[in-house]
């Protein structure tokens, strides 16, 4: 809450006119952020409808809160070394129209990036026995329900098709967090459209909205629920590694003892790569990180992951770490991408 103080101090500092502007500045700043914290805690108390329409208006205040935060921070910093005047942050319209008409630009443009799902394609050879070559479609990180609804669910679910795939795999945050709008609004029939056999795993907003109930949904929906369990496919051999989130998961070499064939592994969270590699693993699959969603946090996730998007190779073993199809919160992205893969699994 410090951060947010120092916000609102500095947009009431930077506000032109009396006491009345500044005011009224500041109260539409915070009626803001209460939009964005009231779509979290009457989640399970208000109509769907009133929470959809907070979610709408007031998750892009985190990203607007984030920007001012790291602009204010910055103005303070040039007036401390005499770079910036103090008088450009005092009742000065043109600093604040300025900084404002940026800041509305650029979550402008996120949001728009976002509408465009990007196609991820990679093509695999091994001298493993296929019985053809595969397509196989990924995604992790939809987070379906109040923010990605199901209009937009059907949309990726026509992306997918239109690969024409063999298989589709989903690597956890199916669900944002709570069933209800996927449970009342039937988001399980546009997972039932899916042309090719679909598995998926649990991550860990699964983890926090109650795995169960997550468990139920994505068996109603047609998915192969793989919880630190294998199947056999086509020629090639699928891990499912049920999320960390869960302490009494099974271990990586459990699972990978008796592996037939091109082995795929799906875990949620792209901790501890070098476990694939020790096993034998062909691809491993991964999402989580979203690449932080907006600049600078992509830093962040950058410096905390041995990879926090993209493809790696170790070994003989390969990887993709997604930053997901889907978003979590503000539907903006900012220096990151929504994406899907495509992989090509093909014989040497």
């Amino acid at each position: 809450m410090l951060g947010v103080a120092y916000v609102t101090w500095h947009l009431w500092r930077i506000t032109p006119g009396g006491w009345v502007a500044k005011l009224v500045v500041a109260l539409l700043f915070l009626l803001w952020m209460a939009a964005a914290f009231a779509s979290m805690l009457l989640r399970e108390k208000a109509s769907l409808s009133t929470i959809t329409t907070l979610y709408e208006l007031g998750h892009p205040w985190m990203i607007a809160f984030l920007y001012l935060l790291i602009v204010f921070i910055l103005a303070d910093i040039g007036v401390l070394v005499r770079l910036v005047p103090k008088d450009w942050l005092i009742s000065n319209a043109v600093t604040m129209a300025s900084i404002l008409g940026v800041i509305a630009v650029v979550l402008t443009a996120g949001g728009i990036h976002y509408r465009h799902k990007y196609r991820e394609e990679l093509t695999v050879y091994t001298d493993k026995p296929l019985e053809k070559p595969l397509t196989v479609v990924l995604a992790s990180d939809l987070h379906i329900g109040y923010s990605n609804r199901k209009a937009e669910l059907g949309r990726w679910i026509d992306l997918i098709n239109a690969e024409h795939p063999d298989i589709v795999l989903f690597c956890g945050d199916i669900v944002d967090i709570q069933l209800r709008p996927l449970v009342e609004g039937n988001f399980a029939e546009e997972f039932h459209r899916l042309t090719a056999p679909a598995f998926a795993v649990l991550g860990n907003h699964e983890y926090i909205g109650g795995e169960g109930d997550a468990e139920r949904f994505l068996k109603d929906a047609g998915l192969g629920l793989l919880r630190d369990s294998v199947v056999q496919l086509m020629g090639i051999t699928i891990i499912g590694r049920d999320d960390r989130s869960n302490p009494d998961r099974k271990p990586l070499s459990e699972l990978a003892d008796s592996l037939q064939g091109f082995s795929i592994l799906l875990d949620h969270q792209p901790y501890h790569l070098e476990e694939a590699e020790s096993n034998g693993i062909d691809f491993q699959f991964s999402g989580h990180t979203h690449r932080g969603q907006v600049w600078p946090i992509s830093w962040l996730t950058d410096a905390l992951y041995e990879k926090s998007w993209g493809h790696l190779q170790r070994g003989h073993t390969q990887y993709y770490v997604s930053s997901g199809l889907g978003i979590w919160g503000p539907k903006i992205r900012i220096g990151t991408r929504s994406e899907y893969l495509v992989l090509h699994i093909e014989s040497q």
